[in-house]
């Protein structure tokens, strides 16, 4: 089993910054990426940004590309994601996901389906 507790959510006016955390524990051998995913009411959880476990590499969403960064503290066991420029637009509650599973293609680490192990949610609030 793995466990995932994410925070650092709050209210930001529109230009700001966040960084979210991501604390994983229990059986993180066994994890192959950790996601960073939002959903905002009345919509489906959308892909943000992962970060692969073996070769650290990274994937982002357009809509973030340039402005957020995912990034990992492997002693901690943390996975972060720095949020700059913070748009209205990017107000949703977010959740960090773990996968278990092995994909030679990144492209399926894009979908909420791929992760097994989820956080709690943290809000992200962001005011024009």
């Amino acid at each position: 089993q793995v466990q995932l507790r994410d925070s650092g959510g709050g209210l930001v006016q529109a230009g700001g910054s966040l960084r979210l955390s991501c604390a994983v524990s229990g059986r993180t051998f066994t994890t192959s990426a950790v996601g960073w995913f939002r959903q905002a009411p009345g919509q489906e959880r959308e892909f943000v940004a992962a970060i692969m476990r073996n070769s650290g590499s990274t994937y982002y969403a357009e809509s973030v590309e340039g402005r957020f960064t995912i990034s990992r503290d492997a002693a901690k066991n943390t996975v972060y994601l720095d949020m700059n420029i913070l748009k209205p637009e990017d107000t949703a509650t977010y959740y960090c996901g773990a996968s278990t599973l092995t994909y030679p293609n990144s492209r399926y680490y894009y979908a909420a389906r791929t992760y097994g192990y989820w956080g709690q949610g943290t809000q992200v609030t962001v005011s024009s």
